[in-house]
């Protein structure tokens, strides 16, 4: 049976969306931010030969280029300031949050409250700045040696040239970033992941025009092409339902006395998502995947040396290591961000204890933490295998098929997750209005009552 708040928001109109000033300008904030985000990908980084990258680029799309062209919203096929994307920050976050597990200093960091979080933070924005530094020499490095159509990519190399490319690239990091976390501090949503979200959809058009026009020239079967069309939206009708589906656990509340009155207890039950960690370990298994193979995407096959001749020849995207080691990352990102961040048992077993709330047969406490986290662990079983299922299968297809990468499980995965938590949290900041409307209206009726009452007593 729908709760109250559900049967709330499945009542909401473009009329009450109106009256909510509030989530109007956090809406309008977050598109004027991400309307920045799309003009900086078009800003180009300067010295580098425009019609020379068009040609490259033309010859990686197939490839791991496309798959980076995806990650940074089209910014790195046109060698924009946010060719490196938000990548480097979600790499240092990785290192950090795996660091806080391992480390006792850090791990006491985590317990500190605000202050500790935002230490934690400080330390993701200083690995932030040396993963870009590194990747914004390499890629500099590497657009010195490369070339398209027999021209070279940078006219005039040299040292001057390397410092402002590296200069551009951390400054465009640095800036999204901060992009991010202004959205997710005073606009919907979480930021990272909006910002991604919104780099796939607005290369999505040119993607699905590409696709048809390659059935159109022959290039792709009409069967292919039909074949390619069903798995997209069998595979967004699945996403959708695993998405939706939830764990219950029933929490039972016993009664209380509250001076002279007796409230009886209540029932209710304790959602567990099937995939609680979102479409986060999906961008962490291929933010690490991308991390040593950005540059060679750029120095090119012959010059980039046995050893990342090697890794590409194990690790190229479609290779049998390449999807093991994907499918290995995503499950271990699943059960590291669900009992690090999202869902962690021995928080919720403390919160039940103190609002006095328990589970049937389970003692409140230690017992119920190790009770949550034996019911987590079985839910997370199918959760990973789902993640790594949805995000394998289109993958191999797109590289069978040599197709973009926007049709990869991966993006599908991005696209409809940040799409339903963003209307969640639209509907969240609703609910919220109209609690607000109704509390008042609670206190104007009180007053009315009040005033009537002292009329009465004076006659």
């Amino acid at each position: 049976m729908a709760s109250a708040a559900e049967q709330m928001a499945a009542n909401m109109s473009w009329g009450a969306f109106g009256k909510a000033k509030e989530l109007r300008a956090r809406i309008l904030f977050t598109i004027g931010l991400l309307i920045i985000y799309r003009v900086g990908t078009y800003i180009p980084v300067p010295g580098i030969d425009a019609d020379a990258l068009r040609a490259f680029v033309d010859q990686a799309s197939a490839g791991l280029g496309g798959v980076l062209n995806m990650f940074t919203g089209g910014a790195i096929g046109r060698m924009g300031v946010f060719a490196l994307g938000i990548m480097p920050y979600i790499s240092a976050s990785i290192i950090v949050q795996l660091m806080a597990a391992m480390v006792p200093q850090l791990e006491q960091l985590k317990k500190e409250g605000e202050a500790g979080r935002r230490k934690l933070n400080q330390y993701t924005r200083y690995g932030t700045i040396a993963l870009a530094t590194l990747q914004g020499y390499g890629l500099a490095i590497s657009l010195q040696s490369g070339s398209g159509g027999g021209v070279p990519l940078v006219p005039d190399p040299g040292w001057f040239f390397i410092a402002s490319c590296v200069i551009t690239l951390v400054g465009g990091t640095m800036f999204l970033m901060w992009l991010g976390e202004q959205i997710t501090a005073r606009g919907i949503g979480n930021g990272i992941s909006l910002i991604i979200f919104v780099g796939i959809v607005a290369e999505l058009p040119a993607a699905l025009a590409q696709f048809f026009e390659s059935g159109r020239t022959g290039a792709l079967s009409t069967p292919v092409i039909l074949g390619v069309t069903l798995m997209l939206i069998g595979t967004l009708i699945f996403v959708v339902f695993m998405e939706r589906s939830l764990r219950k656990i029933h929490i039972q509340y016993p009664r209380r006395q509250v001076g002279m009155k007796v409230y009886d207890g209540g029932s209710s039950h304790l959602p567990v998502k099937v995939n609680p960690a979102g479409v986060i370990p999906a961008i962490f298994a291929s933010s690490l995947l991308l991390l040593p193979t950005t540059i060679s995407t750029f120095s090119g096959g012959d010059q980039a040396g046995p050893i990342m001749s090697t890794l590409l020849a194990y690790f190229g995207p479609g290779q049998p290591l390449y999807l093991l080691f994907f499918a290995g990352m995503i499950i271990f990102f699943t059960y590291f961000y669900t009992f690090n961040v999202s869902f962690k048992p021995d928080d919720v077993a403390d919160n039940l204890k103190n609002q006095n709330g328990f589970i049937p047969g389970i003692r409140p406490g230690r017992r119920t933490a190790e009770y949550l986290e034996y019911v987590v662990n079985r839910v997370l079983v199918l959760g990973s295998a789902y993640l790594a299922l949805v995000c394998l299968i289109p993958e191999m297809v797109r590289n069978e098929l040599a197709i973009t990468a926007y049709f990869g499980g991966t993006s599908i995965l991005i696209i409809v997750s940040v799409g339903m938590d963003t209307i969640q949290q639209v509907q969240s900041h609703l609910l919220a209005h109209q609690y607000e409307g109704l509390i008042e209206k609670s206190q104007l009726r009180g007053r009315k009552r009040g005033a009537r009452n002292k009329g009465t007593a004076r006659r």
